[in-house]
């Protein structure tokens, strides 16, 4: 190996320790913004509900984009060294994901399980893990500018019709699929463009401080450019009057599936993945709660649903109920992930997903 080889290779190996950190404090973030979301309450227009509710229809998309970087490294090796992929291991988790998710949503929380779509997504991916970047790129792309349109042809071919409902295990097998790739309240044609633009990050070399300045600075132009050319054409066109005509594609409006809202809520998440790229203090104590947090993202997931469901609702009624139940739930699954770390290597949820190894008996 040259001598240039050697030094590429050493500063690798001593940014990977960071960069994982980093991923899971991003990770951390977005499953603290996914609670405080579905704790609520939202609807209100004063200044602290809307700084409340920054993390809506931005928290989600984050976490979509880190699972894309997560599969990616995943599969790192199988990809560089040409190595088999790990098919089984794959459809196992896709396979957990679902019946989860599905099981779930049973829970009286009020909140769209997130975990199908994860599903179906990591499925539909499979035969991109070996594709160019350039094809990640495009498919990316493609999921963002026709997604939202054909989202919408739907819609208006069918009069606005299906509502968005949670994706829930009483229905029928097709409905359920028809519900997370284009019905339900995360459709796959649109969603899929921040996983696998997360395929694609997970290839470059996140621990290098010029790719960090560059997700914050394009992160910011995205997330900030959207909103205003949206505002602008709003102004323009006027304020969309119906969820069924095109009219709506001008809208930035959170969870709208259009692609402004998509572009904007996007680039806010490669902006906070940006900073917590940046920041080298990870290692530190204060910051051991929410690496864990992350490092434990499903089991706190879960987690924060079960709270919800038999704890925590009917309600917050009020603006500091929502905080004080957002902010008491965060702390417990920050403890609890804490204290589970100390003893044990993965999460009691994070265990399941790894493909079981079954041992024939010897006579």
């Amino acid at each position: 190996m040259s001598t240039e080889g050697t030094a590429a290779a050493r500063s690798a190996s001593h940014l990977a320790p960071r960069r994982m950190l980093a991923l899971d404090a991003a990770r951390g973030l977005a499953v603290i913004g996914m609670i405080a979301i579905n704790t609520g309450p939202r609807g209100d227009d004063e200044l602290l509900d809307l700084l409340y509710r920054v993390p809506y229809g931005r928290a989600s998309l984050l976490f979509v984009l880190l699972g894309g970087i997560g599969l990616s490294l995943m599969t790192r090796r199988s990809r560089t060294d040409q190595g088999p992929l790990p098919w089984a291991a794959l459809i196992w988790r896709c396979a957990l994901l679902m019946l989860g998710g599905l099981a779930l949503q049973s829970l009286d929380h009020g909140v769209s399980v997130i975990l199908q779509i994860y599903a179906l997504l990591i499925l539909c991916s499979l035969p991109l893990l070996r594709a160019s970047g350039r094809s990640l790129l495009a498919v990316a792309g493609l999921s963002a500018v026709v997604g939202p349109p054909l989202w919408l042809l739907v819609q208006a071919q069918t009069d606005g019709q299906f509502d968005r409902d949670p994706v829930s295990a009483t229905e029928p097998i097709w409905e359920i699929f028809t519900d997370i790739v284009i019905t339900g309240p995360y459709p796959m044609i649109i969603w899929a463009a921040p996983f696998v633009l997360g395929l694609w990050l997970g290839r470059q070399q996140l621990g290098l401080t010029r790719l960090s300045t560059r997700l914050i600075l394009w992160g910011a132009v995205a997330a900030i450019g959207a909103r205003l050319l949206s505002g602008a054409l709003v102004q323009l066109f006027g304020e969309p009057t119906s969820h069924v005509e095109w009219q709506r594609l001008v809208s930035a409006v959170a969870h709208s599936q259009m692609p402004l809202w998509l572009i904007s809520g996007t680039g806010s998440a490669v902006f906070v993945l940006g900073v917590c790229l940046k920041i080298h203090a990870w290692t530190r104590p204060w910051a051991g709660p929410l690496i864990t947090l992350g490092q434990m993202a499903l089991t706190a997931y879960i987690g924060h649903l079960l709270v919800l469901a038999f704890v925590i609702r009917p309600g917050p009624e009020t603006m500091a109920q929502g905080a004080l139940a957002t902010g008491a739930t965060v702390a417990a699954l920050m403890a609890f992930t804490w204290l589970w770390r100390r003893r044990f290597s993965r999460g009691p949820f994070e265990v399941l997903l790894r493909l079981p190894k079954f041992r024939r008996s010897t006579p």
